[in-house]
């Protein structure tokens, strides 16, 4: 049983820890819809970009 309680606290501790760490850019509102949702832009085809010049390399062989 005492196993038990030192295990909590000690993750307790952990977490305590860890937001402590997190700061102003901590969000702990849970999930968001609406106009408060933070969408990310779909990755550029320029990324894509340094790929194609190896794929050409081993076509002309």
């Amino acid at each position: 049983m005492w196993k038990i309680v030192v295990g909590f606290v000690i993750f307790a501790a952990l977490a305590l820890y860890v937001i402590s760490q997190g700061g102003d850019s901590l969000d702990m509102s849970g999930e968001k819809h609406g106009a408060d949702a933070v969408h990310v832009e779909p990755a550029k085809a320029d990324a894509a970009a340094p790929a194609a010049p190896a794929a050409d390399a081993s076509a002309a062989k």
